[in-house]
Order: C-alpha cells, then structure tokens, then sequence
C-alpha cells in the first residue's frame, strides 16, 4: 500500500508541475481532490479499515492529501505570477502622453476683466468698492448734482421700483432713505464712499448698472467700473496720467495715443471725454499705433464737482478730485475682438468656450493681465 501511495503522489505532482495554465492545474485538482477524486476516494476507505489499519495507513494517505494540495497551492502562486508579468510586460503605459481631458468651465470675460481692472488699479494704489444695487434717488442722482429735470430720471431711461413710486405718490419718499431704482451706474458707491471714509481716497467700483435700452452694443443690464480720487492738490494732470497708465496696461501696449475732448457731465467739471487711438489692420480696429487711423471713445471723465464734494460733507475749497467711468463690457469687447454685446448674457456655452478664460488665467502685471 505504501509503495502505491508514493506512486500516486510522484504522479500527481508530475502533472502537476507539467500543468502550463490554470486550466490544466484546476484539471489536475478535480482528478485528485475532487467529490470523485483519488484522493477523496481513498479518504472514504478509511471508515471500512479496522482500528489498526487506520492506524498505519490513515497517516499515509493524509500526507498523500497535504503534498498534493501544497503541490497545487505553489504551481498556482507561480502559473499566476507568470501571468501578471506576461500582463504587465503587454500594457505598459506611457506615462509622458497627457492625460485624458476633462470637462471644464471658463472664465466669463466680464469676469476677467474685472480681474484685470482690479490688477492694475491696485498697483497704482486703488481699493474696490461696492455698494448695492437698489439705490436711492438722492445717492444716484441728487448728490451727483443731477436735476429734477434731467433726462437720466425719466422713466425710459431708469428702471423704477414700485415701492417708490408709491411713496412718491402718497408723499411719504425720503430720497436719502427709500430704495426707489435699480441704479444706473456705480457713482453711488462713489457717494457712499466718501461718506463712509476720510480722505485721502482711492477706489474703483466695479459692478451691475441697469437702463432702459436694448441693441447690438447695449443691454439693460450692463456693467460699468468707476474711479474716484479725493485728496489735497489733485488736477486735470493726475487724471489724464492715471488714465494714460490704465489705458497702456490694460491693453499692454506703449504705443497708446489718448485724446480729451470737453464734454458735459452733471458730476464733473470740467469734463472730458477718453478717445483712444486705433489702427485698422486686416479691416479691424486694433487699439494702438503712434499714428492712429481713427478714434474711439472708451470711457467718461473729469473733476469732481464742488456740489457733489459739498453734498458728502467735504470743504471743496480743501479737497478736490477726478472721477471716471467705463463700461466693462465694451472694454471687453474692444480688447478681445467681439462686435456684439448681447451673446454676454444669452450663456450660449460654444460663446463660453470660445471667448472664455482658463481658471489659471489670473491677470498679473508682470504675467500680463491679459495672459
């Protein structure tokens, strides 16, 4: 018994050691370990041995059992070993390409070049302000010297609340304290700063204006950036500089020719309007040029009325200023070359992802704001 025993043990380990996949191992353990396995087989014999056989060949046939299942066990670690190697040397990966690309939003280019503002007038010294965007009558338009009769207060050109038509009509309006419009530029955070802060001041107010008008190069809702300086000694020359800086910076070019022309604003006085200088290249116009082929206007200016130091609590005759104001939106659309406002708000995403700026795109000076 025990010479067949050694037999059947150097057989099975034979092919088991010959098996060349998985397959041909999981054959071997069937025939051997099985419900009709040899091995299962000879076990079921041992409860027809008598005491004293089981004594002698119960060991034998258990160590049987145990070489082959180990037997088993090591060419399974091995045939799987060499299969994850055959795998590994077969799907290598090169881990220079780039990755896949994943979905990602953009920067709106209202936003960025708000940033971009931000940048540039915060390196010559400016802080950013806001202020709401439901405004009085007095911070809109009073305190900037604006009359009853203007036509900025009619009502084709204002967005009116009714709660303060109402309280106009029945008499009970406080222009200081009742919000009555959607404001119709940033000047009231303007006035509210200058009565909130002690000069010497220095802020843009970036923010949402709304008017009654509607085409290609004006929306409702539209946004505006305004400066204000308020300090002792401040000139026609500090502003003219102040744009001039603004102006090369935020287009990032040196050749920028700028031309004041008088103009009227209720708020400013003098006024001056901001044409910059364009050259026409491929039949576009491209800010820039020593000698410019025509002129836009970009932005508003001037110095600030004494009425509306006056109307902030300040002596005029100590402190004076320079203010001025632009549209964000045709800033952007001048800069970055589109001929039509309305696509900013229509959140059309092939617009977006056209025109729209990596959220790695922070403007810096030294990067250019309009990296």
């Amino acid at each position: 018994m025990t010479e067949d025993l050694n037999q059947m043990r150097d057989h099975m380990l034979t092919a088991i050691a010959a098996a060349s996949g998985l397959d041909a191992l999981d054959a071997c353990r069937v025939e051997a370990l099985g419900k009709q396995g040899t091995i299962t087989l000879l076990l079921k014999t041992l409860g027809k041995m008598t005491p004293e056989e089981r004594l002698v060949q119960g060991p034998q046939i258990q160590g049987l059992r145990e070489a082959v299942a180990n037997g088993i066990a090591d060419r399974k670690a091995t045939l799987e070993r060499a299969a994850l190697d055959a795998r590994l040397a077969s799907e290598t990966l090169d881990m220079t390409l780039p990755a896949d690309a994943t979905p990602a939003g953009t920067i709106h280019p209202v936003s960025q070049v708000m940033d971009e503002l931000a940048e540039i007038f915060a390196d010559l010294g400016f802080a950013v302000a806001t202020g709401p965007e439901i405004e009085t009558d007095w911070h809109n338009f009073t305190a900037l010297n604006i009359p009853e009769t203007h036509p900025a207060r009619a009502m084709h050109d204002t967005f009116y609340l009714q709660q303060g038509i109402d309280a106009k009509a029945a008499g009970t309006a406080d222009e200081k304290t009742t919000f009555s419009l959607l404001r119709t530029h940033t000047s009231p955070v303007q006035i509210r700063t200058m009565l909130s802060q002690k000069p010497p001041i220095r802020i843009i107010a970036p923010g949402r204006t709304y008017r009654s008008d509607s085409d290609a190069t004006h929306t409702p809702m539209f946004h505006q950036v305004e400066g204000l300086v308020i300090d002792k000694g401040i000139t026609l020359g500090h502003l003219k500089w102040t744009l001039e800086t603004f102006v090369k910076a935020f287009f990032e070019r040196d050749d920028i020719v700028l031309r004041l022309r008088p103009s009227y604003f209720p708020f400013t006085e003098p006024s001056v309007e901001i044409d910059v200088g364009y050259t026409l290249v491929k039949g576009k116009r491209v800010v820039g040029g020593a000698e410019p082929d025509g002129w836009l206007e970009i932005l508003g200016s001037g110095m600030v009325h004494r009425k509306v130091i006056e109307a902030c609590g300040l002596d005029p005759d100590e402190w004076q200023g320079f203010a001025f104001g632009c549209g964000i939106d045709r800033l952007a659309m001048l800069k970055y070359g589109m001929d039509d406002l309305r696509p900013f708000f229509d959140g059309d995403i092939r617009w977006l992802k056209h025109y729209g700026f990596s959220s790695l795109d922070v403007p810096t000076l030294s990067g250019g704001v309009g990296a």
